[in-house]
């Protein structure tokens, strides 16, 4: 059974889930009516950080043209230029078993593509969502809907994944930013 956060929750996941080692982040959503005369190309990212949200090196951050990480810990399936489809437009996998040890916490991103030269932000996107689904069994573990506070942010901090002693938990974010990529490269601490 799916539990749905709101913004700044916090929930278990492995310690309540005894198992737990590989989760799929499902995330989607929807562009409203306004086009712009341009897809919208949305990108999902991950950020491995250390206990001070500082990415270590370039090799820790997963996107689209750095699918996954040195050891398999952390796979991008793909990136979905347009959005277009039912379900989740794009998902990152998850293996806590393989994350090194001085992964501390999962910065779980979206950004829009190109969103200035298209004059395009997140105010123009609905039902955004991020879900972790169980890898093993496929059911989903919880599921979290951003809502549309976001009018002119290029860039959203979704959620994280943190460590807490040796059991992982969700924090619902969805904090945005303007500056689309380069801002949350900078945010977790790669020079752009």
């Amino acid at each position: 059974m799916s539990i749905t956060l709101s913004k700044g929750q916090r929930i278990d996941l492995t310690k309540g889930n005894p198992g737990l080692t590989k989760v799929i982040i499902g995330l989607g959503w929807d562009t409203n009516k306004y086009s712009g005369g341009h897809d919208f190309d949305l990108d999902a990212s991950a950020f491995l950080t250390d206990s001070n949200g500082r990415v270590q090196n370039d090799t820790d951050f997963i996107f689209y043209n750095n699918v996954k990480s040195i050891n398999g810990a952390v796979e991008h399936t793909g990136d979905n230029r347009t959005g277009e489809g039912e379900g989740d437009d794009e998902q990152i996998n998850v293996d806590f078993s393989l994350l090194p040890s001085y992964v501390e916490k999962i910065g779980i991103t979206v950004t829009i593509h190109d969103a200035e030269q298209r004059g395009q932000n997140f105010g123009q996107v609905s039902n955004a969502f991020v879900r972790v689904v169980d890898a093993q069994t496929g059911s989903e573990v919880l599921r979290y809907d951003l809502g549309e506070d976001f009018s002119i942010q290029t860039a959203v901090v979704v959620c994280e994944l943190y460590k807490h002693g040796q059991d992982w938990k969700f924090n619902a974010i969805g904090n945005g930013f303007s500056g689309g990529l380069a801002a949350l490269c900078q945010n977790y601490g790669l020079q752009v």
